[in-house]
């Protein structure tokens, strides 16, 4: 048998002498229209307005209506930050969906590149929760990095009020829906090329990520199964999954001592300190863990981004989102320090450092 060897391409030998580098060029987001406040929780479960907010800043949380699609969601962000990039959807030969509420348990990566029309993309679903952003964003550079894809979007989108027990006070005031989306490009500048290399500019500057199973029980969208007989000998497991179910202390804890530890482990891979951040995003999971976090590494409360009291925790999208609505306002410019984090189920936590814009 002959093996044919596939000839390297153009753009594979200009790698070859060269380093591929990561930029963020834009941004975009998507939320639903409906809200639900703490007030009108306060109609459904024993709980008020003052109790939320004390315990978690959140004041109000977005929520799709049964016609609305995870899918569509994501694609109205990813439209969004393709839009701003300055490309075009074909242009986009890789997009990362990171959810853990898909439409479809085989996956809606692939049913969002068929809405933005990105016909020349690959799409897959990552999964890691409420660090799904992070731990994306990381795989977004090694693509890159390695020269394999040039422009990837990277979407975290969430539907999490699928998912919710809306008569458990302890989830049901968490939870909102919404989507946020990045284009991440490579990025070679000309260097010396007579001594066949070349320099390029890498705004992912350091990444630290972990997980660690044993705590797995701590935060919960769990399958359960009920035996079904198939024929003598033969059964199978059918069933659905149970709604969300968190230990809030121990999910608390975790987040207040591991954040901090993991966003110093990515600045030292940086060799960064904290002086050197001008903005620190968080996963919006809860204010308490933000301003702890924030108190433990020194970092002022004016270089902390927060949106918690308009959309809860939505998972994978909240740093995306967060991140846009800044860049939006003016309040986060091209070649600022940004430290993010995401942590949750799993449970896993990450943090990357990156420079934003071209």
């Amino acid at each position: 048998m002959k093996i044919k060897i596939r000839p390297i391409s153009k753009g594979a030998k200009d790698l070859q002498h060269s380093k591929a580098g990561i930029i963020i060029t834009g941004s975009g987001s998507a939320t639903p229209s409906r809200v639900l406040t703490n007030d009108d929780l306060a109609h459904m479960v024993e709980t008020s307005d003052e109790w939320i907010k004390t315990r978690t800043g959140i004041e109000r949380r977005h929520l799709a209506s049964p016609s609305e699609s995870l899918s569509e969601l994501a694609a109205a962000a990813g439209k969004e930050a393709i839009l701003a990039s300055g490309i075009s959807a074909t242009e986009i030969d890789l997009i990362i969906l990171a959810t853990s509420s898909a439409d479809d348990l085989f996956g809606s990566g692939a049913k969002v590149q068929s809405l933005l029309g990105a016909t020349n993309a690959v799409a897959f679903d990552l999964t890691a929760a409420c660090s799904g952003f992070v731990f994306g964003l990381v795989t977004a550079s090694q693509f890159i990095r390695s020269g394999v894809y040039q422009n990837v979007l990277l979407i975290g989108a969430d539907m999490l009020s699928r998912w919710v027990d809306w008569a458990d006070r302890k989830t049901c005031v968490l939870f909102g829906d919404g989507a946020g989306a990045v284009v991440c490009q490579s990025s070679i500048s000309q260097g010396n090329i007579s001594q066949g290399s070349m320099e390029a500019n890498d705004s992912l500057l350091g990444f630290s990520l972990f997980s660690n199973g044993s705590q797995n029980d701590c935060l919960t969208l769990a399958y359960e199964g009920e035996s079904q007989n198939l024929i003598e000998d033969v059964a199978i497991s059918k069933g659905n999954y149970n709604p969300i179910a968190m230990n809030g202390r121990e999910v608390y804890r975790f987040a207040v001592a591991k954040v901090p530890e993991v966003i110093e482990k990515a600045l030292f891979e940086a060799n960064l300190t904290t002086a050197d951040i001008d903005w620190l995003i968080l996963h919006q999971a809860n204010q308490r863990i933000m301003d702890a976090v924030a108190t433990r590494l020194n970092i002022p409360s004016e270089k902390v981004i927060s949106n918690v009291a308009e959309y809860g925790n939505t998972s994978a999208a909240s740093i995306p989102i967060a991140l846009d609505e800044a860049v939006k306002k003016g309040q986060i410019k091209s070649g600022d320090v940004i430290a993010t984090s995401g942590f949750g189920a799993g449970l896993s936590w990450g943090s990357a450092i990156f420079k934003w814009g071209k």
